[in-house]
């Protein structure tokens, strides 16, 4: 019983990690319906400006994840009025082309100047102390991944589902030109949207940098696995990106802590049985 509360409690932090940072991308593939591989680029970005907030100037852990995220969110609203716009009107295998493109410029960029060894994030001394849940000791930044991790798709819910601005990003998704009569601005719109996803992706980023290591390398490394939760999860689906990512950190995490020289095959073996009952993903739409 202790080894499975174990592998919960460790699966289900990991899983929120893999959520917040690929929620966005289920939102723009799905809704926006851009195949953006780019997105990995925004939780790296979100990690760089938050090891050289925290290192090299001096701010504390807590003011730099805000401003580290708002700063991503800046960077992606300017790379969505200059380039991204021109990707939205772009075939398939040109927007994959364009954005894989994108992905190598940031890696190149934050190799030039800050190398592409691991870039460590801080946490502070509030963070690093245990919790004892009866069963484990557990670091208290485990505990806090998993809140904003409920905390963000309750937020996306409200968001998206429950919202002025989801009904008139549904409204742009489904016809944009119709939408564009009625008096909705779907230009502001789309970039609103972009800008969530990168907002939560340097959000996951930064948070998980203790799961998922900072480095230049990063969106590449970690980009099949961000795929495969919005693959699973359905596209535009948050509640299945949800269920997906809980639902695979768990499986990784148990296949580390029960058959770790086969966790690998059992992982991608498990998506390939599940997407070739579900093409469509859990919750997604044929």
């Amino acid at each position: 019983m202790s080894l499975l509360l174990n592998i919960a409690i460790d699966g289900i932090a990991y899983g929120m990690i893999l959520f917040m940072i690929s929620v966005g991308l289920s939102v723009t593939m799905g809704l926006m319906r851009v195949i953006n591989l780019a997105h990995g680029a925004f939780a790296l970005i979100g990690g760089v400006l938050a090891h050289v907030l925290i290192l090299r100037t001096g701010i504390g852990y807590i003011a730099a994840v805000p401003l580290a995220v708002a700063g991503v969110v800046m960077v992606a609203f300017v790379g969505e009025r200059v380039l991204f716009q021109r990707v939205y009107r772009l075939g398939e295998l040109q927007q994959v082309l364009a954005t894989i493109g994108i992905t190598f410029m940031v890696i190149a960029v934050v190799s030039k100047f800050l190398g592409s060894s691991l870039l460590a994030i801080p946490l502070p001394a509030s963070l690093q102390q245990s919790v004892d849940l009866g069963f484990r000791v557990l670091p208290a930044h485990r505990l806090v991944v998993i809140l904003a991790g409920l905390a963000v798709i309750a937020g996306l819910y409200l968001t998206i589902e429950r919202s002025r601005f989801g009904t008139r990003l549904r409204a742009a998704v489904d016809n944009r030109n119709i939408a564009s009569a009625l008096g909705i601005d779907t230009g502001r719109i789309y970039a609103a949207t972009f800008c969530l996803g990168a907002g939560l992706a340097a959000l996951g980023g930064i948070l998980g940098a203790e799961l998922l290591p900072i480095d230049a390398y990063y969106p590449l490394r970690y980009m099949v696995l961000f795929l495969i939760v919005v693959s699973v999860g359905g596209l535009g689906s948050i509640f299945g990106s949800f269920a997906a990512a809980l639902a695979l950190g768990m499986l990784e995490t148990a296949s580390r802590y029960l058959i770790p020289d086969f966790g690998t095959v059992v992982f991608l073996a498990t998506v390939m049985a599940l997407l070739a009952l579900r093409p469509a993903g859990l919750l997604g739409r044929a």
